[in-house]
């Protein structure tokens, strides 16, 4: 996503938010790729990861 200057952190957040794919771009075929799994799931692993990363 990057590479095409897209930002992937506003991408994500939007699709989290509102459950819309097409907040996804279909480069490199990540909106099909996001939709594979779902949003509360990666809710649950990005608060995981950022616990873990805090050591709490």
């Amino acid at each position: 996503m990057i590479e095409k200057g897209y930002d992937p952190v506003s991408q994500i957040v939007g699709y989290i938010m509102s459950g819309d794919p097409t907040y996804v771009t279909s480069y490199k075929n990540a909106r099909s790729l996001i939709m594979k799994v779902e949003r509360d799931e990666l809710v649950e692993e990005m608060f995981k990861s950022y616990i873990d990363s805090k050591g709490w």
